[in-house]
């Protein structure tokens, strides 16, 4: 599909870059009036999932996947949750591993490549035999878990799900992952790092014969990080081979329903492999949209309660494109 025009006019004034476009609404956004009622599922591995419910009797169901140590109550998925429910739509919110609230039982966390629990998850809906129709939606690191899965199921997607759409998404993570060690991009660096290490600490506390503490106080960077956390947890050889291997790049091309691709050319978090361009022009299920302006997870309108691209993910996913 060619490269999809972007209908994002630009944030407010005050907001002249990238980075306050990203870190503003990361602070300060509020989004009101979402409840949800939480509902814990196991996982195949005899682990659990927290699924966040936010019903509104409809036989249609938009299926969220948050971002990089995000959970149900991120304001860009609370943005979703109200957006899709106002159109009479039911939502459901997983949170990955760790995320919500709770710890799990087994020694992983999550990851970007950790589509086979949003895969338990989308199982758990279809037994329930509610839906007619569902959607897939993910942000940042969610979006990936969600090419990933789609291009993994590819002729194999359960027919209820019909259309899919993220935004802000690294479908490269070695190019995503790049970005975390340039200079300007400290205070993200720092503020995800920070956030994992106490839930490695955490599980340090669970099993003390897997995770050293003493290599915890030694990381400085993702990579290190990676290495000596996430791949030796996960079955990787380092950090390298875990990016590489579950990038939601060596799955797209497989896709298989029309699924829109959302990122700004000014996002922080993304470097120039995360601009699926070639793949978009002779794919024609994917649709790629790249607004000038944007940020990672920001898009705000000036005067909206809705940012643009959760309006734009409503228009594409229940619309006609």
């Amino acid at each position: 599909m060619p490269i999809v025009p972007s209908s994002y006019p630009g944030p407010p004034a005050f907001l002249f870059n990238g980075h306050l476009e990203t870190i503003v609404p990361s602070l300060y956004r509020k989004v009101n009036e979402v409840d949800y009622v939480r509902e814990r599922i196991d996982t195949p591995d005899g682990d659990f999932l927290n699924l966040d419910w936010s019903k509104v009797g409809s036989n249609r169901l938009l299926i969220i996947s948050h971002g990089l140590e995000g959970d149900s109550n991120r304001h860009y998925v609370k943005g979703l949750v109200k957006l899709f429910n106002q159109q009479q739509i039911d939502v459901m919110v997983w949170n990955n591993r760790t995320c919500g609230g709770e710890i799990n039982d087994l020694p992983i966390l999550y990851h970007h490549g950790a589509s086979y629990d949003l895969d338990t998850s989308i199982q758990y809906v279809l037994n329930t035999g509610a839906y007619t129709d569902i959607y897939l939606t993910g942000i940042s690191m969610g979006g990936a878990q969600t090419l990933k899965y789609l291009g993994e199921k590819s002729s194999d997607l359960p027919r209820e799900i019909k259309k899919a759409a993220v935004y802000s998404t690294p479908c490269n993570l070695p190019s995503s992952a790049a970005t975390l060690k340039l200079k300007s991009n400290t205070f993200y660096k720092k503020r995800f790092l920070g956030k994992l290490k106490k839930k490695i600490a955490a599980k340090a506390s669970q099993f003390p014969e897997l995770i050293n503490l003493e290599l915890l106080e030694k990381v400085k960077d993702f990579d290190s990080f990676d290495t000596l956390f996430t791949a030796k947890l996960h079955g990787f050889k380092d950090a390298a081979d875990f990016y590489q291997s579950v990038s939601a790049d060596n799955w797209m091309k497989d896709i298989s329903i029309s699924t829109l691709i959302i990122n700004a050319k000014n996002d922080p978090l993304l470097g120039p492999e995360c601009y699926p361009i070639e793949l978009a022009k002779k794919k024609p299920e994917i649709y790629l949209e790249m607004p000038d302006r944007g940020g990672h997870t920001g898009f705000l309108l000036k005067g909206n309660e809705f940012t643009w691209a959760e309006l734009r993910l409503l228009e594409f996913l229940i619309g006609k494109n």
